[in-house]
């Protein structure tokens, strides 16, 4: 392939990748990963260069949700204390496993959050705070810790389940939620996790430019795309990335 339609083709599924991952709270990997791999790239060098792709999607979703102040400090501070430690392990250990199976179990689990999400149907359209205290914290906190191994050792989905966690445990809704999940797990999640597999493993750098540009871009408006749409729109491209992210991990 010519270098120019590559870093093209590159530029515009990370583009359109991480404007519905920004959007929906999750899901980048559905697309960008794939065609990484596509192009050439083993799984574990897509995966590396993904994650460091992925943090440019926190900051431009960052930039946005900034200006309408939506981030929440204690949840900012919860989020890091049980996510980090989880995404440097999975990170560590998916180098080493075969992720097949990961991937399918991984897949039924993300579409049930789609299916779950519909069936309650006024899930996360309001803000409800609940589990506030110190045995929610540390709870949530604990769930969030495996959420963290699962974002550092597959790619595809795992900002759902943190986006879904906050709406059903702590009664966040979801433009909060995915505020939340956009700016601390593509920003501090997916950097740990890049720096963790950069270090282990190996990276595509000359694809990264445009992954990067496109991560940026699309996360902005992703972002700006959900702030102006509403919960309920949030809400409905939340349940259709989730169905469509599990159906591709459990096929393949």
């Amino acid at each position: 392939m010519n270098a120019v339609i590559e870093q093209l083709v590159l530029f515009l599924v990370s583009l359109v990748a991480n404007a519905l991952s920004a959007f929906a709270g999750g899901g980048a990997g559905l697309l960008q990963l794939p065609v990484l791999i596509f192009l050439g790239l083993t799984f574990s060098v897509a995966l590396a260069t993904h994650k460091i792709a992925s943090v440019a999607l926190g900051i431009g979703a960052t930039l946005r949700h900034f200006r309408e102040k939506h981030l929440q400090r204690r949840f900012a501070l919860v989020m890091l204390a049980g996510g980090l430690p989880g995404v440097v392990l999975g990170a560590s250990v998916i180098l080493h496993v075969p992720d097949r199976i990961a991937e399918v179990s991984l897949g039924i689990l993300t579409a049930g959050l789609g299916l779950y999400s519909i069936w309650r149907r006024d899930l996360g359209l309001h803000l409800e705070t609940r589990h506030q205290d110190t045995r929610g914290y540390l709870l949530g906190t604990a769930v969030l810790a495996l959420l963290g191994v699962l974002n550092g050792s597959l790619t595809s989905g795992t900002g759902l389940f943190v986006t879904l966690w906050l709406v059903r445990w702590f009664g966040l809704d979801y433009k909060l939620a995915v505020a939340h999940t956009l700016v601390l797990v593509g920003v501090f999640w997916n950097g740990t996790g890049a720096l963790t597999l950069g270090l282990l493993g190996t990276i595509r750098w000359d694809w990264l430019p445009a992954l990067l540009a496109g991560s940026l871009l699309g996360g902005y408006l992703g972002a700006h795309l959900a702030i102006i749409g509403g919960n309920r729109w949030v809400k409905r491209v939340f349940e259709a990335v989730t169905l469509a992210v599990g159906i591709k991990l459990v096929v393949g």
